[in-house]
């Protein structure tokens, strides 16, 4: 396929696509997004991704001028334009930036938001972050605090994170877990953290964005006979030394196992390749129910 991008109508491959620097997206990171992928060419969870992108509008009090139906009828349009071949699939990421305007912090409530989308292939992870799992590393960087900056607002500005990232790749980790002030578990650079305490599945239930991918796990695990207030509690950093699994969740990942975590301290958790018995079971269940999606909606694909 060819990666493609759209811009307020217009359509071209993804290199040559062109943002105006005077965008607020551009000059402030001031826009929401959301990203979802296909299966079998069927948008997943579109319903739950848009809901979130509308939710962070509100959020961060962006007027959102343009309809669902017109924001999926671009997203199909660049679909077609990208020539996916048969049985590929693809990563859909559409963002909205509050528009256009003077240099100024203050935005024009009479701005224009702009829609930008980017198809490109479904990403194919490292085979290793499956088979034996990925290395994460707690960073110096704190997480925003919640009441500095919602992480229930998906926006364009990710500078706390790739702070975080870039801390924990010079520790030799493939991403960060970032703490919050107070020492709690927040997240991942973009992905929901796991752990298994006591031999239950435990996330933490502040400071985060409520990804999707995570819900939709905590109900699987729910159903698994895992009851959901112990699912989703207030994680402290204290507690992570008696940790047995790790895991993290994505749109893009689905369940990836951890392999080590390095502390504070330097102290490094080493945790079992490939995920231990509840990371296993997570992975499991997430593969069954997007098998059951499929079966269940192939009139549904958009291509």
């Amino acid at each position: 396929m060819k990666p493609t991008g759209y811009i307020d109508g217009v359509i071209a491959p993804l290199d040559e696509t062109r943002v105006p620097v005077l965008d607020r997206g551009f000059l402030y990171g001031d826009s929401i997004y959301e990203v979802f992928r296909t299966y079998s060419g069927i948008p997943f969870m579109f319903e739950e991704h848009h809901a979130r992108l509308m939710n962070s509008a509100k959020l961060s009090m962006l007027t959102v001028r343009q309809s669902k139906q017109d924001i999926i009828d671009a997203i199909t349009a660049t679909i077609a334009a990208a020539e996916v071949a048969p049985g590929e699939d693809v990563y859909v990421r559409y963002q909205i930036t509050r528009g256009q305007g003077a240099i100024d912090l203050h935005p024009d409530p009479e701005l224009q938001s702009r829609l930008i989308i980017i198809v490109k292939p479904a990403p194919q992870w490292n085979r290793d972050f499956y088979r034996i799992g990925m290395a994460l590393a707690i960073p110096q960087q704190r997480r925003n605090a919640v009441d500095a900056l919602n992480p229930n607002i998906k926006g364009g500005n990710y500078l706390n994170n790739i702070l975080g990232l870039t801390q924990a790749r010079a520790l030799g980790a493939d991403d960060c877990l970032m703490l919050d002030a107070d020492g709690r578990v927040t997240e991942c650079s973009n992905s929901n953290a796991w752990f298994v305490l006591g031999g239950k599945p435990v996330t933490p239930a502040t400071g985060n964005l409520l990804g999707i991918t995570r819900k939709k796990l905590v109900d699987l695990l729910g159903a698994a006979g895992y009851a959901g207030d112990a699912i989703e509690r207030e994680l402290h950093c204290d507690e992570l030394a008696r940790a047995t699994e790790c895991f993290v969740t994505s749109a893009t990942r689905e369940v990836m196992p951890v392999a080590r975590l390095r502390l504070p301290d330097g102290a490094m958790l080493e945790f079992p390749h490939g995920g231990g018995e509840v990371t296993r079971l997570a992975i499991k269940r997430y593969a069954d129910m997007l098998a059951d999606f499929v079966a269940n909606n192939r009139g549904n694909a958009w291509f």
